[in-house]
């Protein structure tokens, strides 16, 4: 009998133990709020490995263009006129480089001539200045790219069905998601080469909601 207990006793700390790293593995996965592609900050709510770039192919499912309809903005005006300063400063006091470093990383990072984009349906219009480009896309998959550092990130690529010559043959979007979420910001690519687009880890204009402030975007950057 007391062999027989103290067994009992044992599978029941065992289940306790199970259960309690359960609840703190879904805990942990329950999403970080940072992110890294290529070196720079990301709001998500999805798992911190992900964020990070580090996945199995066989995490990565499929996407719709609803996960980034809205109305978005480009930052690239907030940095130029001196916005993101106080991002810049914070990035300094962090990380390895200049104020003015990060700045210059940035300028090449964020730099675009299309102001706002708005996706609604199918339907993707870019905007520069007053004029305006609208193309119809579909889903033509997702590619995943390995960088210098050794991470990973997905594209998800849309390939143009209809709408005017002028807009871009395919896009493609990086917001360091593998799964269907809505996009807080993003990153677009865009343009009539499809390979030479996976190539481009340079420049990676960025996108977010046109309803945010200058000063909400500010505080977005520095919450991460």
């Amino acid at each position: 009998m007391p062999g027989k207990t103290i067994r009992h006793i044992g599978a029941l700390l065992a289940a306790a133990l199970l259960l309690t790293a359960g609840q703190a593995a879904a805990q942990g996965n329950a999403g970080g709020d940072h992110a890294h592609d290529h070196g720079h900050d990301h709001a998500h709510a999805h798992d911190d490995a992900i964020d990070k770039g580090h996945f199995e192919d066989a995490q990565i499912r499929a996407r719709a263009l609803s996960d980034w309809e809205g109305d978005w903005q480009s930052v690239y005006p907030l940095l130029t006129d001196g916005t993101l300063g106080p991002v810049m400063a914070h990035k300094a006091e962090h990380g390895g480089k200049s104020a003015e470093d990060y700045r210059a990383y940035y300028e090449t990072g964020y730099k675009t001539d299309v102001d706002r984009i708005t996706i609604k349906g199918d339907s993707v219009t870019f905007h520069r200045g007053g004029e305006a480009v609208r193309g119809r896309y579909a889903g033509d998959g997702h590619e995943i790219l390995t960088y210098k550092a050794g991470n990973r990130g997905v594209r998800y690529v849309f390939s143009k069905v209809g709408g005017e010559e002028a807009a871009p043959r395919f896009i493609q979007f990086s917001d360091h998601a593998i799964a269907p979420v809505k996009a807080g910001h993003y990153h677009l690519y865009w343009g009539d080469d499809r390979v030479a687009l996976l190539k481009e880890v340079s420049n990676w204009p960025t996108y977010y909601p046109s309803a945010l402030s200058k000063q909400q975007i500010v505080a977005e950057m520095l919450a991460h």
